[in-house]
């Protein structure tokens, strides 16, 4: 996975946290849970996204790699 795409996670586990710790450091009684979920769901399309652009390079260099030792 990309760096930018490691931090962006990153920012989503952070905004996790943030949806249930208040500033002063305690529990929230009401979180915040929409963000809780936009930060779930922003996490998920991050992990989906870099699987799916690990799996077009792969499938490139398998074409490659076929393509040298049919000459």
């Amino acid at each position: 996975m990309d760096k930018y795409m490691m931090v962006i996670l990153g920012m989503m586990f952070v905004g996790m946290a943030i949806a249930f710790i208040s500033p002063d450091g305690t529990i929230r009684p009401q979180p915040f849970i929409a963000l809780f979920y936009a930060s779930i769901a922003g996490a998920i399309a991050v992990i989906i996204y870099g699987s799916y652009k690990s799996r077009k390079e792969q499938q490139k260099l398998r074409r490659e790699r076929r393509k040298k030792s049919r000459k």
